[in-house]
C-alpha cells in the first residue's frame, strides 16, 4: 500500500496554530485573570502544568513589545513582564485540546504527563549541577512540542512513525530522520526561534537528542537530554536492565552525574498518584 508523502518541515511548522491546550488548565487560568488582582502564584502552577501556554507565554513576553528588555527564560519572569490584559488575549487564542486515541495510539493526557515529568526532572537535575532550574524547567516542558506538532500537522505520518517507534523512545529522533528527513527537535526548534525565544533555550532545543555535538557543552542541554531519557522511559515502563543499558553515560560523565544519581534524583521527583501509561 503507498503512504502520502511526509509533510515536509515548513509545512508542518505552518499549523502550529493547532497546537492544543489542556481545557481544565485554560478554564482555571480564565478564572484566575477574571479576578481583580490575579494572584501571581496561581498563575504561575497553571501556566507551569500547560506545554503550550508556556510557550505561547514565553513568546510573547519575548515578543517585539518587550525587545529592548532582558530576553524571558522562565514562566515567572514572562509573568513579571505581560498584564493581565495580554494574559487574557494570549488565553483567547488558545485551543482546548480532546483526548481521545489518534490512529498512532497517541494521547494528549499521556504526552501531558511525560512534558510534566521532564520539566520536573531537569529543574531537579539542574539544581544538582548549579544550573539554571528554572529555565531547565520551560525546556522540559516545551521540548516535546515539536511530536505535538507532527501528530496535529501529519496524522498519518505519525501513524507510519508509531509502527517502527513509540514517541519518547530514546532512538525516536534516528527513525524520524531517516523518514522525515528531520526530526522532532528540530520542529521545536524552529517553533523556539519563531517566538524569539533566549538563544541558549533555543540551542538546548536544536541539541538535546545530541548534546554533545553543540559546539560548545552546554549543561542546560545535557540536564534536559538526560531529563528526557528518564521521563521517556518511565513513561514506557522499562526494566532496571533497560535502563542501565540506554542510560547516556557519556552525557552524564560531562555533567558528573552516574546512573544512580539520575535515579535517585528521579525517585523523588515525580507528581503524585500518576500512573505510567505508554500510550502516546
Amino acid at each position: 500500500m503507498s503512504h502520502a508523502k511526509p509533510l515536509n518541515l515548513s509545512a508542518v511548522l505552518a499549523s502550529q496554530s493547532t497546537l492544543p491546550s489542556q481545557p481544565r488548565a485554560l478554564a482555571l487560568l480564565s478564572s484566575e485573570l477574571l479576578k481583580p488582582q490575579p494572584h501571581m502564584r496561581s498563575l504561575t502552577q497553571l501556566f507551569s502544568a500547560d506545554p503550550v501556554l508556556a510557550a505561547r507565554l514565553l513568546a510573547m513576553a519575548n515578543g517585539p513589545a518587550h525587545l529592548m528588555s532582558q530576553r524571558v527564560n522562565s514562566i515567572p519572569e514572562a509573568l513579571v513582564v505581560l498584564s493581565p490584559l495580554q494574559l487574557r488575549q494570549l488565553l483567547n487564542k488558545a485551543s482546548p485540546g480532546v483526548d481521545r486515541a489518534s490512529a498512532a495510539g497517541w494521547r494528549l493526557a499521556s504526552f501531558w504527563r511525560y512534558s510534566l515529568d521532564t520539566a520536573r526532572m531537569a529543574r531537579a537535575l539542574a539544581m544538582s549541577v548549579q544550573a539554571n532550574a528554572s529555565a531547565a524547567y520551560s525546556l522540559g516542558l516545551v521540548h516535546g512540542l515539536g511530536e505535538l506538532l507532527l501528530q496535529q500537522a501529519d496524522p498519518a505520518t505519525a501513524a507510519r512513525l508509531a509502527e517502527l517507534l513509540e514517541p519518547f523512545h530514546p532512538q525516536r529522533p534516528q527513525v524520524e530522520m531517516q523518514l522525515l528527513g528531520y526530526c522532532s527537535g528540530q520542529i521545536c526548534a524552529h517553533l523556539a526561534r519563531q517566538w524569539n525565544l533566549p538563544v541558549a533555550l533555543a540551542d538546548s532545543l536544536q541539541y538535546m537528542h545530541q548534546p554533545l555535538e553543540q559546539p560548545a557543552f552546554e549543561p542546560l542541554t545535557g540536564v534536559l537530554h538526560l531529563a528526557m531519557w528518564r521521563a521517556g522511559t518511565r513513561a514506557l515502563q522499562w526494566s532496571d536492565r533497560k535502563l542501565a543499558v540506554s542510560f547516556p553515560a557519556e552525557v552524564g560523565l560531562a555533567l558528573g552525574m552516574d546512573i544512580d544519581m539520575v535515579l535517585r534524583q528521579a525517585s523523588i521527583d515525580w507528581h503524585a498518584g500518576a500512573e505510567p501509561d505508554v500510550r502516546f
